[in-house]
């Protein structure tokens, strides 16, 4: 219980205190149970984009709202560690000049590039899968983030000077990484209708991809940082999202 709610404290705007002391012990379990709160933000991003469409309103909006409802609930740091984590990529300086333009607080032109791309692919995805009232989908799209992290927590050490990354890189136990995709894999059969073959070769694609991503970024930055998971969130929803919104 003091892992969920860690993981709700850190992960969302609910008001719920997390234990009075974190060590690594600690924000490892919370990092394992992140997908329980991924479905619950998922739960909340499909029952909204049901409400709006029930108003009236266009699918379209709908998603994009539905984004920024997401945006809201986790307090956009995924979204600013998206834009953080490309704009070090696209320094092209040295691993520490990269982690000082990541800590500058500022969005560069690749950032925002980044977040645009981001924004639009998650907006028209999620329309896409309201018009077919494809709510599964959805959730396990926003809930594959959060897999994502599980997997990027596994094996990767922090950068220098990570606060949070410190606390949570290489913290995963095997079996997390395992469980996490294999459970998600059995869901995605149901998120494509027609082809149940999509929804999980989707999920492979995307996180197959988040790993290649940590893995770069660990290279480049010499480690693991709270930036670089956000990007890898938003990345991976993104991807998610866009591939079950496909038809075969």
């Amino acid at each position: 219980m003091n892992a969920l709610r860690l993981a709700i404290s850190w992960l969302t705007v609910a008001p719920v205190p997390g234990p009075a002391k974190v060590d690594r012990q600690t924000a490892g379990h919370a990092i394992t149970v992140a997908p329980v709160v991924g479905i619950g933000l998922g739960a909340v991003a499909a029952a909204g984009l049901w409400l709006l469409v029930s108003a009236g309103m266009t699918t379209l909006l709908a998603g994009l709202l539905a984004v920024g409802l997401l945006a809201l609930l986790t307090r956009g740091m995924h979204l600013d560690g998206l834009a953080d984590t490309v704009d070090g990529l696209g320094s092209y300086g040295p691993p520490q000049r990269a982690r000082e333009i990541m800590k500058s607080g500022g969005a560069g032109p690749f950032g925002v590039a980044a977040l645009i791309f981001a924004i639009a692919i998650q907006s028209v995805a999620f329309a896409t899968l309201t018009e077919q009232h494809r709510w599964l989908a959805i959730v396990l799209a926003v809930a594959a983030g959060r897999i994502a992290v599980v997997l990027a927590c596994r094996g990767t050490a922090a950068a220098p000077g990570a606060g949070f990354g410190a606390l949570v890189a290489d913290t995963q136990p095997r079996a997390a990484v395992l469980i996490w995709p294999a459970l998600a894999i059995v869901a995605a059969i149901w998120a494509v209708p027609n082809s149940p073959w999509l929804g999980p070769v989707v999920v492979l694609a995307a996180l197959a991809l988040t790993v290649a991503i940590t893995r770069h970024c660990a290279r480049r930055f010499e480690g693991l940082s709270g930036d670089v998971l956000g990007a890898v969130v938003e990345i991976t929803v993104s991807v998610t999202a866009a591939g079950y919104s496909l038809a075969f």
